[in-house]
């Protein structure tokens, strides 16, 4: 018996061969997970879940409305949970703003305290001044007058006179406690340009809210808080100056310091106002304290071997210091 040549090539090639006993072969037979992707391609369990579901009958009436109902007060619940977050997370926290308004409260306290203590050392400093004259006697007053003038040149003197206000406040978002507005805030470099300014304006006394300021004064920041001279001060900054009004303004507006302030508001809307006043008084700085002193050798008196006149030395410790 011999084999058809056609037959076997046909069979290697995939065409189906027919006759008894045998049955027709796909082209595609070799690809069959490629086929059932194609013609099934929804998983057996989904298929039976569809049926499922095709013959169960649906809700209907007052069961479907409840459904709908849960659902929708669900999402509004959602929704109204969601817009409160956000506003939580936007509005300052309430420890931190108590705790911002506690601070403020204790400075405004220990302020009003140091202000009691300013003016009972004025009245000290008048008594004192009463007590020079009468043990003076007939020079008291022109001695009194050159101490007085050295008193107002060292800050050390309370003056009264006409001349200019200067006045710097956080922003108003930084004034309600908002969250990233720390460059909104009056620093202590600001506040030294604007009392440069007025120096180089022609001021003859400057004080920031009641502190005067002498050639020893430190404007400086610690935390929030600008300190002039150890003491603390809030918002708003009130510097003042005695001087001539209109050559001050003029002068000052011409000043770099000038440009600042239009920068801090245009940049950082940080508000400041230049005003003129009739009448300002400035109180007396703290004098300081003198710790060691020698007598300076009058012309044609001789020096002794420490530095001295030999015989007006108070004490052996050197030179005159002060603090």
């Amino acid at each position: 018996m011999s084999r058809d040549p056609r037959g076997d090539a046909a069979q290697r090639v995939g065409t189906p061969l027919s006759g008894p006993g045998r049955s027709v072969r796909r082209p595609d037979a070799s690809m069959t997970l490629l086929i059932e992707v194609m013609e099934r391609p929804l998983d057996p369990g989904y298929a039976a879940a569809a049926a499922n579901r095709s013959t169960t009958p649906r809700a209907t009436g007052p069961r479907r409305g409840l459904g709908q109902a849960l659902i929708l007060l669900l999402a509004v619940a959602l929704g109204l949970g969601g817009v409160w977050a956000a506003r939580e997370l936007r509005a300052p926290r309430a420890a931190d703003t108590n705790a911002r308004v506690v601070l403020e409260d204790q400075i405004r306290e220990r302020t009003a305290t140091g202000e009691d203590l300013q003016m009972a050392n004025a009245e000290i400093r008048t008594e004192i001044t009463s007590l020079q004259e009468s043990a003076l006697g007939e020079d008291a007053t022109a001695i009194l007058q050159r101490s007085e003038q050295l008193g107002v040149w060292a800050g050390t003197t309370a003056v009264h006179g006409p001349g200019a206000v200067v006045t710097l406040e956080d922003s108003a978002r930084a004034l309600q406690g908002e969250p990233g507005t720390e460059d909104e805030r009056v620093l202590d470099f600001d506040l030294q340009v604007v009392v440069n300014g007025l120096w180089a304006s022609g001021a003859e006394a400057i004080a920031i809210n009641g502190h005067r300021l002498t050639a020893t004064t430190a404007i400086r920041t610690a935390g929030q808080a600008v300190l002039v001279d150890l003491q603390p001060l809030i918002s708003p900054y009130r510097v003042e100056a005695v001087g001539d009004p209109n050559a001050m303004r003029t002068a000052f507006a011409r000043s770099s310091a000038a440009a600042h302030l239009s920068t801090l508001s245009s940049a950082f809307s940080i508000p400041s106002t230049v005003s003129p006043a009739d009448d300002l008084t400035l109180p007396a700085a703290t004098a300081p304290t003198l710790r060691s002193v020698r007598q300076l050798a009058t012309p044609g008196q001789a020096i002794g071997p420490s530095g001295g006149s030999g015989h007006g030395r108070l004490r052996d410790s050197g030179e005159g210091r002060r603090e």
